[in-house]
């Protein structure tokens, strides 16, 4: 395993800190002499994660993102194939 030298100056650049929680409020972390900033949400891995305990706008964008990809394949859905193509089709594009 290669062991990756910690430098004081880059701690922090890109690092952000949220207290989830239903009363959200500011939190203090310092690294070094630098203060870690304050967001009202994070995306870590595809979430969006928020500092009010709600789950509203990750519902609302998977919900676009089926939309998306439905519309995508919308005419194969909506066309006259053959139905095994049309299975086939559905089978490698969705793995169903």
């Amino acid at each position: 395993m290669e062991k990756i030298p910690w430098n004081g100056n880059e701690c922090g650049k890109k690092s952000k800190v949220t207290r989830i929680s239903k009363l959200p409020s500011p939190v203090q972390i310092m690294i070094g002499q630098k203060q870690l900033e304050n967001v009202k949400y994070l995306e870590d891995l595809g979430s969006t994660i928020i500092n009010d305990a709600r789950c509203t706008c990750e519902i609302k964008s998977r919900i676009a993102m089926a939309v998306a990809a439905f519309n995508k394949e919308k005419k194969l859905f909506t066309s006259k194939l053959d139905s095994n193509l049309k299975k086939k089709h559905q089978s490698a594009t969705f793995g169903a």
